[in-house]
């Protein structure tokens, strides 16, 4: 389990001190949950992201804070496309022994065979609900495509199995489907042809016109 420090800071910090704050490479956070006050505090970007890098976006931090260390997961963060910046966290004190429900990304491994024959992989959905204990949500459930063919596919039914943890999507939800390729619409020789000779006919009648 990953360690992240921390650092109080005031519970309503003016915009002045949050931007001094950011500008210091610091990310203005707050922890709340499981047997911890709402408190408010701030982190190292950098570090957070080597941490986020490690454990993934599911996984579970050993966070240090004034009164200890507790576990936390990330329950949501903000960031700004236009500063490439992490401007605040919200993490979540959690009971290692109470199950929670997140979302998990699916990824596909493999390359399947209707793929090379022009098929066209699909995939549905790119997440998956998942309830399990914090220390059993897996950072990614991937699901093997290498023997799928044209018009095979893969549902939640089919990898439900796949941990100790329990997904909430419907069994009939597809995960991927490798579709036929698309035909593109035969040219009308004949039509092509009536074009031309109607083209040539009124060309015809405007030369004699003409005359």
């Amino acid at each position: 389990m990953a360690k992240l420090a921390s650092n109080s800071r005031a519970g309503k910090s003016k915009q002045s001190e949050l931007k001094e704050l950011r500008q210091a490479g610091k990310v203005p956070a707050v922890v709340y949950g499981f047997e911890t006050e709402n408190t408010s505090l701030s982190v190292d970007e950098n570090e957070f992201i080597r941490v986020i890098r490690e454990v993934g976006r599911n996984g579970v931090i050993d966070l240090e804070i004034a009164e200890g260390v507790t576990q936390v997961m990330v329950n949501d963060y903000q960031f700004d496309a236009l500063k490439n910046q992490i401007t605040h966290i919200d993490f979540i004190a959690i009971n290692m022994q109470t199950e929670v429900t997140v979302e998990v990304q699916i990824e596909l491994t493999g390359e399947a065979p209707g793929q090379k024959e022009g098929g066209v992989i699909e995939q549905p959905l790119f997440e998956v609900s998942v309830t399990a204990k914090p220390a059993d949500i897996p950072e990614t459930i991937e699901v093997d495509i290498s023997e799928l063919n044209i018009g095979d596919s893969i549902h939640v039914e089919d990898i439900r199995s796949k941990g100790n943890f329990v997904i909430e999507n419907e069994d009939a939800d597809a995960l991927v489907i490798v579709s036929a390729p698309t035909e593109e619409p035969e040219e009308d020789e004949n039509a092509e042809e009536q074009s031309v000779e109607v083209e040539a006919t009124a060309q015809k009648n405007d030369a004699a016109d003409e005359e």
